[in-house]
């Protein structure tokens, strides 16, 4: 397990270091003036040449990319452009409305959507697995934002019209400010991202459940003699869950990074609303600041997916 595990942070630490590559030269190296770009259309020459000498763009590219690394590995990500705030305060500030986002849709998704798909594998091609396969074929091809604006309309405005404030329209409050006032800000962005990828979660765990369904080892319970509910939930499911395991990991990784579509139909102030901004604005250093948080999320999902395997699956060995 140990060396397992050495060897997954090992080149989880390559993957992210290339990533840092790849997004320095991105910005930094291909042909655009980021000085130009801070200094505005009518900047003088004199100034630009004064802010490229500030950010140290006038510098050797591979003395730019180490002061650049060296600063990153302590945890300093710049300044913003437009605000001159540091990028990890921003960070910072953004990644809790994020993460109240992420976990709560990712519970949601795979209560729904797991439960959806052991209900209809073990009732095949009856009225509940055809209505399991409707469901998740009208939310798969449902997109985010529609169902998230089509919550807003039916949930919020008709609601609110008719005199009945049930659901908030937008905005977040802070869970050590009010939990309940937070857990009601974030109800329709919760199941707008959770319908969807459930829709997804229930397709794979049927599939898998029918293919665990039939090995040899279920028929081998069965005849033990132990029962249906066991042979589904301690042997069959939990096989079945090395996929969406792996869904779930990429997901919730994903999503961490900041999830863009709903945060900014709802008017949440999380990472994704940030990255919008961000780029709008052409606010460089955020934008890098993002992408290496994110990326940072998904590594660390897939380590944590990869250790979940030798749990779920015997014949999984971490060696």
């Amino acid at each position: 397990m140990a060396a397992f595990l050495t060897r997954r942070v090992l080149f989880g630490i390559l993957v992210l270091w290339i990533i840092s590559v790849v997004v320095f030269v991105m910005f930094f190296v291909t042909p655009h003036d980021p000085a130009r770009l801070l200094a505005g259309r009518q900047a003088s020459a004199s100034e630009i040449i004064a802010i490229r000498h500030n950010l140290g763009l006038d510098r050797p590219v591979l003395t730019q990319y180490f002061t650049w690394m060296g600063k990153l590995l302590h945890g300093d990500l710049g300044f913003s452009y437009r605000t001159s705030q540091p990028v990890t305060s921003l960070l910072a500030s953004r990644l809790p409305v994020t993460a109240s986002l992420a976990f709560g849709a990712a519970i949601i998704w795979l209560v729904l959507g797991v439960s959806a798909g052991v209900l209809a594998a073990i009732k095949p091609r009856t009225i509940a697995d055809r209505a399991v396969t409707f469901f998740a074929l009208f939310f798969y091809s449902m997109p985010t934002f529609l169902l998230g604006l089509l919550f807003l309309f039916f949930l919020f405005f008709k609601l609110y019209t008719a005199g009945f404030h049930l659901f908030p329209g937008g905005g977040y409050i802070p869970l050590t400010q009010d939990p309940i006032g937070w857990a009601d800000h974030l109800i329709l962005p919760w199941f707008t991202y959770a319908l969807v990828s459930a829709a997804v979660y229930s397709r794979l765990t049927r599939g898998t459940m029918i293919d665990v369904l039939g090995e040899d080892y279920i028929r081998t319970a069965r005849s033990k003699g132990i029962s249906e509910g066991r042979v589904i939930v301690r042997h069959a499911l939990r096989s079945a869950l090395t996929p969406v395991v792996t869904q779930f990991g990429i997901d919730l990784g994903t999503l961490l990074g900041g999830a863009i579509i709903t945060e900014n139909v709802f008017g949440l102030p999380g990472l994704g609303q940030l990255a919008v901004q961000s780029i709008t604005d052409q606010n460089l250093p955020v934008i890098i600041g993002i992408v290496i948080v994110a990326s940072f999320f998904i590594v660390v999902a897939n380590i944590g997916v990869d250790l979940l395997y030798g749990f779920l699956d015997p014949r999984v060995r971490l060696t």
